[in-house]
Order: C-alpha cells, then sequence, then structure tokens
C-alpha cells in the first residue's frame, strides 16, 4: 500500500490526468490528517508546468484516467495525452490536435471537419496529425482512435 500512495502522490504532482481513486484518497486522509488538504486538491492544472487544462479538453484527459499508461502533462508549449511516451492527443492554442493513420486524417480534411496540423506555421504539414475544426467535435471518440493508433505503433 505504501508503494501505491507514494506513486499516486508522485504523477499527481506530474500530471493533472488521474485524481487518486476514492477509496485510496480516503485511506491517506485517516493516516495523514495533514495531507487532506493536498489529496482532495482538484487535478485541474499539471503542477510541475503550471499548465492549465483547457476546460474542454478535460473530458478527454477524463476519459483515460484508469489507463495507466496514458500520462498528461504539458508538451510542445500544450498540454496533451501520451501512451508509452508517444503523443496522441493534445490542445494547441485553443484547438484539439491527435495523430491518426494517415488515410483517416485526410478523410477528415477532404470532409472538412479538420486540417493538417502545422506547428511551426512554414507549411510543412504533419500529415498524421489532425486540427479539428467547428465547435464540438467528437473529441473523446477521436482520441480514443488516436489512442489506439499511437499504441499500435509501439
Amino acid at each position: 500500500m505504501p508503494e501505491r500512495i507514494a506513486w499516486h502522490r508522485e504523477h499527481e504532482k506530474q500530471c493533472a490526468c488521474r485524481p487518486i481513486p476514492p477509496k485510496l484518497r480516503e485511506r491517506i486522509a485517516h493516516a495523514e490528517p495533514s495531507a487532506k488538504t493536498k489529496v482532495n486538491a482538484k487535478a485541474a492544472k499539471t503542477p510541475a508546468e503550471g499548465a492549465e487544462v483547457d476546460p474542454r479538453f478535460a473530458p478527454v484527459v477524463e476519459a483515460f484516467a484508469k489507463d495507466r499508461q496514458v500520462t498528461c502533462g504539458k508538451m510542445m508549449a500544450s498540454v496533451g495525452l501520451k501512451v508509452n511516451g508517444k503523443i496522441f492527443a493534445m490542445m494547441v492554442k485553443g484547438r484539439f490536435v491527435a495523430k491518426l493513420p494517415r488515410e483517416r486524417v485526410d478523410d477528415l480534411v477532404r470532409s472538412g471537419k479538420g486540417e493538417y496540423f502545422d506547428p511551426r506555421h512554414d507549411g510543412r504539414l504533419m500529415k498524421e496529425w489532425i486540427v479539428l475544426a467547428g465547435g464540438t467535435p467528437p473529441w473523446i471518440q477521436l482520441a480514443k482512435e488516436a489512442h489506439r493508433f499511437v499504441r499500435s505503433k509501439a
């Protein structure tokens, strides 16, 4: 149990993707009353970098909260999700970006649902990355698709 508590505490410092499970939070609170405020803090920031999680991206982060292979943190000046150390979804300047198979990205671009990701703003497009257009895209569904794709490449 001490190893599990230590793992969760360290993970909470580094990432906002997964809060400490309620039962474990309760055990910690009973064992160490002074830790109560730290444990009950809502994970709305990635404390190590101080990066805010965009409220529109929070449901995507929450969808992967129980997946131990997924980590969350600041990357490329944005907050995103990784599996096996590889980025699969992130928010970049308020826009949802995901890594998908090239054919899938091509289809989404042709249908007008997104555009190729140009992180350097120099016209060199990333063919396996989509920036979604519109106000209410199916981010969780596409993030899960991106997760499967990136996980399968590892």
